[in-house]
C-alpha cells in the first residue's frame, strides 16, 4: 500500500526544504504538485513547484470537485491537491509527500488516516519567521505581517500533528524528518 508523507509548516519555516531533502535521499517518494492561484515567483517553475491556475480556472476544479483538498489560504490565493496527482504518483507505485499548509494538511490526515504521516515543521520563533520571509524578498510588509498573524494561529494547531519537528538547525530537522519517516514507511 502507497502512503502518504506531509510536511506542514507556516509560511517560510522550511517545509519545501525540507521536503526536497526527503526526496534526495528517498527514491520511493514523489513529490505532489499542488495547485494554486497566486502569482508566480522567479525562481518557480510552472509543472515542477506548481500548478498555477487562474482564480476562476481554480473554483472551476472545486465545481468539478477535482480536489482532494483546498483551501483559500489567503484572499483569492487558492491551494489545494488535485485527485490526479495522487493518482498519477501511486500509478508509480511511489510514497506521496506533500508540502501543505496547515488546513490542508488535516484535511489530507483526516482523510488518509492510518496511512499518513503528517509532520509539522516547527520555526524555531516568530521572529526569525519574519526575517526568512523578509529575505525571501517576494512579499510586501503588508503581505508578510498577514503570513506572521496566521503563523501563529497555525502553530496553535502543531499539536494535531503525529511528530513536531523545531527548525532551528536546518540539516538537525531534515534527519528528524527523515528518520520519522524511515519509521513510518517500515
Amino acid at each position: 500500500m502507497t502512503k502518504v508523507i506531509i510536511i506542514s509548516a507556516p509560511s517560510g519555516a522550511g517545509k519545501t526544504s525540507i521536503a526536497h531533502y526527503l526526496l534526495s535521499r528517498n527514491n520511493n517518494l514523489s513529490f505532489s504538485i499542488s495547485a494554486c492561484s497566486r502569482q508566480k515567483r522567479q525562481h518557480e517553475v510552472e509543472g515542477e513547484d506548481y500548478y498555477f491556475l487562474t482564480v476562476n480556472s481554480f473554483k472551476q476544479k472545486i465545481a468539478e470537485n477535482k480536489f482532494l483538498e483546498w483551501e483559500e489560504v489567503y484572499k483569492n490565493q487558492f491551494y489545494g491537491t488535485l485527485k490526479s496527482e495522487i493518482q498519477r504518483i501511486w500509478g508509480l507505485g511511489k510514497h506521496v509527500i506533500l508540502d501543505l499548509d496547515v488546513v490542508g494538511a488535516l484535511n489530507m490526515k483526516n482523510e488518509f488516516n492510518k496511512d499518513c504521516l503528517a509532520i509539522f515543521i516547527m520555526p524555531p520563533s516568530i521572529q526569525s519567521l519574519k526575517e526568512r520571509l523578509n529575505k525571501r524578498a517576494s512579499e510586501s510588509a503588508d503581505q508578510i505581517n498577514i503570513r506572521i498573524q496566521k503563523a501563529k494561529q497555525e502553530i496553535s494547531k502543531s499539536k494535531n500533528f503525529d511528530h513536531v519537528i523545531l527548525n532551528d538547525h536546518f540539516e538537525k530537522a531534515c534527519k528528524e524528518v527523515e528518520q520519522s519517516v524511515k519509521l513510518f514507511l517500515g
